[in-house]
């Protein structure tokens, strides 16, 4: 159901409500990671989401590698399962950014494959979140605007 007034849906609210989930996404993500709730990587994010899509509660895809066909083949395999099992998508761009909240790296200095990043639900107890809840809130509302996959800009800091 789509309940967006006029003021939601464009102008100069819109900016600030992209920043406002931007910065949602950030301290969901913060909060996710020491909770071991992330899952890094297409191919493990393609395990994690076999193995147990209702325990995934959103999927974020990189922007940054649009002529990689191989890669963009796996986003749309992704993005169909997504679908499929109600699952949000958002498209990120600024992967240094994303990288930065994730920690960086892998251990040995190796680079993290961040081309698609899940968050999973806690194991001990579902995730009430407001961040969660306003991210999941712009992805439904983003959907009513026909943007299916919607693009966030994580700031610079």
């Amino acid at each position: 159901m789509c309940n967006m007034t006029f003021e939601e849906t464009g102008g100069d609210t819109s900016s600030e409500r992209m920043e406002s989930v931007a910065k949602a996404l950030e301290e969901v993500l913060s909060s996710a990671l020491p909770q071991g709730c992330i899952t890094v990587g297409v191919y493990e994010a393609a395990k994690s989401l076999n193995a147990d899509p209702d325990n995934v509660v959103l999927c974020l895809l990189a922007t940054d590698d649009e002529e990689d066909v191989a890669l963009q083949i796996h986003f749309t395999l992704i993005q169909a399962f997504c679908c499929e099992n109600d699952i949000n998508i958002l498209r990120v761009s600024n992967m240094r950014r994303l990288s930065e909240i994730l920690g960086g790296g892998k251990p040995g200095g190796e680079p993290m494959d961040l081309h698609c990043v899940l968050v999973t639900s806690p194991q001990s107890s579902p995730w009430k979140d407001p961040a969660l809840s306003k991210v999941n809130r712009f992805c439904r509302d983003s959907r009513c605007l026909d943007q299916w996959v919607p693009v966030i800009n994580l700031p610079d800091r």
